[in-house]
């Protein structure tokens, strides 16, 4: 059964994580990537919503228990592999040429906070979930292009108190600091805003894309020269 699942409704392309907590792994990238890129091919689309079809969490992140097998087994080059495939989908995020638009329905915790803040826009509910940064309390860094784009979404002063914090925000605060477009009654009023927002999009994807090439540059730079260095460097002890 596949963890992505994609629709097209008119000009929106609807992908769905739909494997529960919506753990990140190797299959979780690959089956990302391969939804953007026929979204991507679609002429039709005009806009991107990505939401889950879980009713307590957007995305948990990175799965742990896959990371923890793999560690255990001394997989480098497969735990190589992933940060580069999730690499590959932020990176995605940041150029396809159209908008995406994260509808948050859930916990959106770590490399799922990431996700969303990858996106253009955000709606999250605000009746249930929480948005965090656990990283701090579970001994894994940011990668540096992950430190740039996440700063694009959210004020200097409140990602700094988030990632030194580990705090769980709520969707009013995200709101006020305008890290999201709207905090909304409920899940379904999540999605309806989201998809609200999505169709009034009808940019062409020339000058959309380029528009965002340009914003991103510095941080597809750092993806190559900051962010490879420290995955080749990787090195599992025993």
């Amino acid at each position: 059964m596949s963890c992505i699942e994609l629709e097209i409704r008119d000009s929106v392309a609807v992908v769905t994580m739909a494997n529960g907590e919506n753990r990140q792994n190797p299959t979780f990238a690959a089956e990302m990537l391969n939804a953007l890129a026929t979204a991507e091919s679609d002429e039709r689309v005009r806009a991107l919503v990505l939401s889950s079809s879980d009713e307590k969490n957007w995305s948990q992140g990175v799965d742990l228990a896959w990371m923890l097998d793999a560690q255990q087994k001394g997989d480098e080059e497969g735990i190589r592999s992933f940060m580069y495939g999730m690499n590959k989908v932020f990176a995605c995020m940041l150029t396809i040429p159209i908008p995406t638009i994260a509808a948050i329905n859930g916990h959106a915790f770590g490399n799922g906070a990431m996700l969303a803040c990858s996106c253009d826009f955000r709606f999250m509910r605000a009746d249930r979930g929480y948005f965090c940064f656990p990283e701090v309390d579970i001994n894994i860094p940011f990668m540096p292009s992950m430190i740039a784009f996440v700063r694009k979404a959210i004020p200097e002063y409140r990602f700094n108190e988030l990632k030194l914090t580990g705090r769980r925000a709520t969707a009013t605060e995200l709101e006020e600091d305008k890290v999201i477009v709207a905090a909304c009654a409920d899940r379904d009023a999540t999605f309806e805003a989201a998809m609200d927002f999505a169709m009034s999009f009808n940019k062409g994807r020339g000058i959309f894309g380029e528009h965002k090439r340009r914003m991103h540059k510095e941080i597809l730079t750092t993806m190559e020269t900051e962010d490879r260095p420290l995955i080749e460097s990787l090195t599992l002890t025993a």
